[in-house]
Parts: C-alpha cells; sequence; structure tokens
C-alpha cells in the first residue's frame, strides 16, 4: 500500500488524492503541512531534503517527491497514461505547461488572495501575475474549444495536473466566464467516477 506525505490544501498535495480516488488505490494519508514546520524538520528532511510536500512513499518504502512524478507511479498502468508515445509526451507536455505557466502564476495568487502567503507588495505581486496566468488560461481555452480532454480524447493525468488550480482560478482572481470551454472541461472532470472535491479531501486528510 502506498502513502502519501501532505496537506490537501496544497493543489499538488490534492492532485494525489485525487487520482488515488480516480483509480480506488488503497492508500495510506500521513497529514505532514508546511503551516507547523512539519516540513522543515530532521526527520521529513530525511525523506524529502526539499522540505516540500507531496511525497509518495511506495509499498517497498521509496520515495517519490514532486507531484508529476508521484501522479506518474500512481498512473503508469492505469487508463490515465496513455498507450500511444506520442501521447504520453503530449501528457508530459501539458504537466511541465502546469508547473511552468500555470501554477506559477494562478496558484501563487490563490496563494496570496487566500492568506497563504503573507506579502507585503500583495496587491503589486497580483498585478504582475495577472497577465501570465490569463495567458494560461487562453492556451488551454484554444486547446480545449476542439477537445474534450487534454490529450488523447480521454482523461489522463494532464487533466489531473491542471485541475486544481484551474478549478480555483476565480478565487484566485481570474474571471472564469471569460474561458467557457475550461469551464466545460472542468465539469467533465467533476463528473468522473470516483471523482472528490478538495473540500472533501482536505475533510478527509486533515486531523481534527
Amino acid at each position: 500500500m502506498v502513502r502519501i506525505y501532505g496537506d490537501c490544501l496544497s493543489g499538488n498535495c490534492y492532485k494525489l488524492k485525487l487520482v488515488l480516488e480516480l483509480l480506488g488505490t488503497p492508500h495510506v494519508w500521513k497529514f505532514t503541512t508546511w503551516k507547523n514546520g512539519g516540513t522543515h524538520t530532521d526527520a521529513f528532511r530525511a525523506i524529502n531534503p526539499a522540505g516540500k510536500v507531496p511525497v509518495l512513499e511506495t509499498s517497498k518504502g521509496e520515495m517519490i517527491p514532486e507531484s508529476g512524478a508521484a501522479l506518474y507511479y500512481l498512473a503508469r498502468d492505469s487508463h490515465l497514461w496513455p498507450q500511444r508515445e506520442v501521447d504520453r509526451a503530449q501528457v508530459l507536455r501539458w504537466m511541465f505547461f502546469e508547473q511552468y505557466s500555470h501554477e506559477p502564476n494562478i496558484a501563487v495568487s490563490h496563494s496570496i488572495l487566500t492568506g497563504i502567503y503573507s506579502l507585503d507588495n500583495a496587491e503589486e505581486r497580483l498585478a504582475a501575475l495577472k497577465p501570465e496566468g490569463e495567458e494560461a488560461l487562453a492556451t488551454m481555452e484554444q486547446h480545449l474549444a476542439s477537445n474534450d480532454w487534454l490529450v488523447a480524447g480521454a482523461p489522463t493525468i494532464a487533466d489531473i495536473a491542471l485541475y486544481p488550480y484551474t478549478s480555483k482560478a476565480a478565487v484566485a482572481g481570474f474571471e472564469l466566464e471569460a474561458y467557457p470551454a475550461v469551464v466545460a472541461w472542468l465539469g467533465r472532470v467533476e463528473r468522473l467516477l470516483g471523482f472528490i472535491s478538495s473540500d472533501e479531501a482536505i475533510a478527509q486528510t486533515t486531523p481534527e
């Protein structure tokens, strides 16, 4: 059985909870959060020297940090990882896009506006993030206007990677009404068998 170290308040951790539920994969969740310094202890840094969640622990005790790597490990033998090599490359393309073009703008804006990050120059920072965040959503809109899913006409871990922070875009200050194909895609993800919302994931994995 796999074990996940993380806090589903983070979209990167929620990705793993979502894929586990979609695949029906037995797992144990070890609540670990940066909020109380839990990711900076010597014990956790022995698991991940970078001091970040999520981390996946395999049934053999091997540690896999980074959400994208963990998503691949969990989905590699499932319908969420396509068979054709070109489609696999396209999945990676969208996952890299999420980490380098989408998350740095939309996720960071979300963290500022929800108080996860406390910055003295918050308004200035939000204004700087806005154009590239809108560009990321526009890129998704253009693709999804003629595709139900990001790759190969079916759900993959590319969709799982991009869902969490896209679903929070309105909270992050981005008007999703301008991106109807993105909104429709969010609905398709939410109708997948086994889907769990971020609020449900937080409730299930956060100790009382």
